[in-house]
């Protein structure tokens, strides 16, 4: 029973086995149970991490539905786009099925185009997009530099872009921008412009910048304005060429003198200042004087014996640390004094000393300095004291390349030593180790050692204060100007040196705030005084603009006739044609002032001098008055003329020449005219426009002939100031036997005239009656109009013809009145006009 039964149990399961074996759907489960256990367990997991999901969705619908948003209908819309990230071709149909193909080739050219537009859609849109970034990060480049102002950038556009901003850049009414120092300065520039302006004698302005001190109670500001007074305190020859001047062997040893007296100075009151705060352990007492105050300074600074002093002591010091520390504080008779106290131990060097100290340019003789060199290279270069070491090097400005880091263990002592080494007379001769020149120095403090050795960035003062006592003007101005909260101080000792002509500025206004120019010396840098103005005045030229037009008044004198790029520019590419149509626009309108303007920009220098000349002939005779036309043309024309000598630059030769001429007489009328008669006369000779002596009258009628208009018109009233300068002469001479202070050279000829009496009178009358009867004729010819008579003159006597002149003799023979009758007659068809000229000396 339990046989069969299990036997037909094993049946069913074997035909079930075959059943399931049959169907191929299902899977065979060939897991043992451990398995089928962990499968159920990531099964749910799943289920419970979809619940989760299911959850956040539930949670992001109410929050995004709260806020109005059907999360419903988006999840819809965004499950019907399609995928396709491109169009693509249909599906082509087959031969037979006309109507299918000509659908499906409507359907590809519409895809193909709508796929071609779309490429270059995104193309152009991409270009686009480039260019917008490129655009704003140059914007966003310009702004960087110019806050930096750092190297690297040609151009610079001082106008004031409009860029598209969401907060008004606008400050508040009323509200200036300037702080409490800018003020202050500001007060100072204006008092030294209204003393310009109103033709007072010039202040000191680095008397009034320097002012400002005591406002601002800042004691490093207070150090630099010291400087920069002890620095410019040099004799100033006038020169037209900055860098000439700056660069003379006189100019640099003087900044060099004037330098180590600054350091030496502030080393004493340093000195003084330890002293009197350490009097107990300084012990000050004896004879007051610089050896008294070293001898009290060491006791605080070498309390105790030192090993390696050589030579012995003075009053329990090293002999060589007193001799160094008074010559640090710029006493060489307080170390001569010790010199002689300890002459037995030091050898020759006392014979030395004194040639050096007798010296004016601090130097030895040749033979000398070789000695002590010899003597230091033998005996003293491996010395074992550092003050020794440093005292010979100092004067036998030898082994430059010793920075005896002992004793000089401040910037401003390495700066002492070096600047004493500095040499100005050196043939060569020397060993690279002893020789130090000045543009060496300047290299090795701005190039090789630079901000970072240092430390600029937190100590800007010290920084200046190097480049600065090494004549490197410009390249102090140039750092300072770059720390924002010293900027002011930086731009008001840049006007000083300005107005000082020791700055040297930049050729063109598109030049790098620092810069070099080719043909400069090697460790020239010329500043950018237009852009550094012009930087600093930005700031508040909107709130205060009259404190900005104090500064623009500094670049009065600043044209150079360059062009800048303007609007046009971007449009044309040369539009020198389009000013020379402006030009003579505003000729034709009788604009002749800016006509020059636009000329020159034109570069057209014939209309330039033409015009010029057209506008300094009326004018040349007159006297000069502040704001005058005159002034004005005046001003304009010397402009010019230094513009065109600089850049050698020159019109038509008949032009040229009367531009010139020009000049010259206007200088005559304005020396004539501010009573310098001797000047006057001196020009007038140089010029070889008249006859000043017998035997020239024939040559200078002849060249009369050549003259231009401008000039001709302007003859009469050089002729009238030439006879009222040779009668003013004879008048101070008459009663004079000596030759005039201004004229020494002439006392014998002025002496024979004085002798001459009535006789000199009568030969100045001859002198000018061919020279004034040719001018007639030629005027009176130049401004024949057609229709008219040829002019002529009548005469009263035979022998003066065309003119008639009285000479009225005193009781002792001497002229006392000359007086001068000139007629010409003009004959028209219907009138006949007569002119007289008299003129009474």
């Amino acid at each position: 029973m339990d046989t069969e039964g299990f036997g037909e149990l094993l049946q069913q399961a074997e035909q079930l086995a075959a059943e399931t074996e049959a169907v191929s759907e299902l899977p065979h489960v060939e897991r043992n149970l451990q398995e089928i256990q962990q499968a159920g367990e990531r099964l749910r997991s799943r289920t419970l991490t979809r619940t989760s999901q299911d959850a956040a969705d539930v949670k992001a619908s109410i929050l995004l539905g709260s806020r109005g948003l059907d999360i419903f209908h988006i999840s819809q819309r965004l499950e019907s786009l399609s995928a396709a990230t491109s169009f693509e071709p249909l599906e082509p149909v087959k031969d037979t099925d006309i109507q299918g193909f000509l659908k499906n080739e409507r359907d590809n050219a519409l895809l193909s185009a709508i796929e071609e537009s779309r490429r270059r859609t995104f193309l152009l849109a991409e270009e686009y997009h480039r260019e917008s970034m490129l655009v704003q990060w140059e914007q966003v480049k310009q702004q960087v530099l110019r806050t930096l102002l750092g190297a690297g950038e040609d151009a610079l556009d001082f106008s004031q872009d409009v860029e598209p901003s969401f907060v008004s850049e606008v400050g508040v009414p009323g509200r200036s921008a300037l702080d409490s120092v800018e003020v202050a300065y500001g007060r100072q520039i204006y008092i030294f412009n209204e003393k310009i302006v109103n033709g007072h004698i010039q202040p000191n302005l680095g008397d009034l910048c320097a002012s400002v001190v005591e406002s601002i109670d800042d004691k490093n500001v207070s150090d630099m304005w010291l400087m920069v007074k002890q620095m410019t305190d040099v004799l100033l020859v006038p020169a037209k060429d900055t860098l000439k001047s700056r660069t003379a062997v006189d100019m640099q040893m003087a900044f060099v003198r004037q330098a180590l007296s600054f350091l030496e100075n502030c080393y004493k009151n340093y000195t003084m200042v330890t002293v009197f705060g350490n009097l107990h352990q300084a012990q000050l007492g004896g004879v007051p004087g610089t050896y008294q105050l070293v001898r009290s300074f060491l006791n605080i600074k070498l309390p105790g014996p030192l090993p390696g002093m050589q030579d012995g002591e003075v009053e329990g010091h090293p002999v060589w640390a007193v001799i160094y520390y008074c010559l640090r504080c710029g006493d060489l008779n307080a170390a001569m004094q010790v010199v002689n106290r300890a002459q037995h131990q030091l050898g020759d060097f006392k014979a030395w000393f004194q040639e050096y100290m007798n010296s004016p340019d601090r130097r030895l003789s040749p033979a000398s300095e070789n000695k002590l060199r010899l003597h230091y290279r033998r005996v003293l270069r491996n010395s074992a004291d550092p003050y020794k070491r440093a005292v010979y090097c100092l004067i036998g400005k030898c082994d430059v390349s010793d920075n005896h880091g002992e004793v000089a263990d401040k910037t401003e002592d390495y700066l002492w030593l070096k600047l004493n080494q500095v040499c100005f007379d050196d043939d060569g001769s020397n060993s690279p180790q002893d020789r130090l020149t000045l543009p060496q120095l300047q290299k090795q403090l701005l190039e090789d050692y630079g901000e970072s050795h240092f430390s600029a960035s937190q100590q800007p003062f010290l920084y200046f204060q190097v480049l600065f006592l090494t004549a490197q003007f410009e390249a102090a101005v140039a750092f300072l100007f770059r720390v924002e909260r010293l900027r002011s101080h930086s731009v008001h000792v840049a006007l000083v040196l300005y107005e000082l002509r020791l700055l040297l500025k930049s050729s063109g206004q598109s030049a790098q705030l620092l810069s070099q120019e080719p043909g400069d010396p090697p460790m020239v840098r010329r500043i950018n005084f237009i852009r550094l103005l012009m930087l600093y005045t930005r700031k508040f030229e909107s709130t205060d603009p009259r404190e900005a037009l104090q500064y623009f008044y500094f670049l009065r004198l600043e044209k150079d006739g360059s062009r800048k790029p303007g609007v046009i520019d971007k449009f044309a590419g040369d539009t020198k044609a389009i000013i020379s149509k402006v030009a003579l626009e505003a000729e034709n309108k009788g604009l002749f002032e800016e006509a020059v303007k636009l000329y020159e920009l034109a570069k057209n220098p014939d209309k330039v001098l033409g015009l010029m000349n057209r506008l300094l002939s009326p004018v040349i005779a007159q006297v000069s008055a502040p704001q005058s036309n005159k002034e004005r043309l005046k001003n304009t024309a010397l402009a010019i003329a230094e513009r065109y000598r600089s850049q050698g630059t020159a019109g038509e030769k008949s032009v040229h020449s009367t531009f010139y001429l020009l000049l010259d007489l206007m200088t005559f009328f304005d020396e004539y005219h501010a009573g310098h008669i001797d000047r006057a006369y001196d020009v007038m000779e140089h010029l070889k426009l008249l006859p000043l002596s017998q035997d020239s009258v024939e040559e200078r009628v002849a060249a009369f002939r050549n003259f231009s208009d401008e000039v001709r018109h302007n003859l009469s009233e050089v002729l009238l100031a030439t006879m009222n300068i040779l009668f003013t002469q004879y008048k101070r001479l008459k009663g004079a036997s000596t030759g005039t202070p201004g004229r020494p050279q002439r006392s014998m000829e002025d002496r024979d005239m004085v002798r001459r009496g009535g006789g000199f009178m009568c030969r100045l009358c001859d002198l000018f009656h061919h020279v004034h009867f040719f001018f007639i004729c030629f005027v009176i010819t130049a401004n024949a109009q057609p229709g008219q008579s040829p002019d002529h003159l009548r005469w009263d006597d035979p022998v003066q013809n065309g003119r008639r002149h009285q000479c009225q003799i005193g009781a002792d023979g001497s002229v006392d009145e000359l007086r001068l009758y000139i007629y010409t007659e003009t004959h028209t068809d219907r009138h006949t006009h007569t002119h007289t000229h008299t003129h009474t000396l």
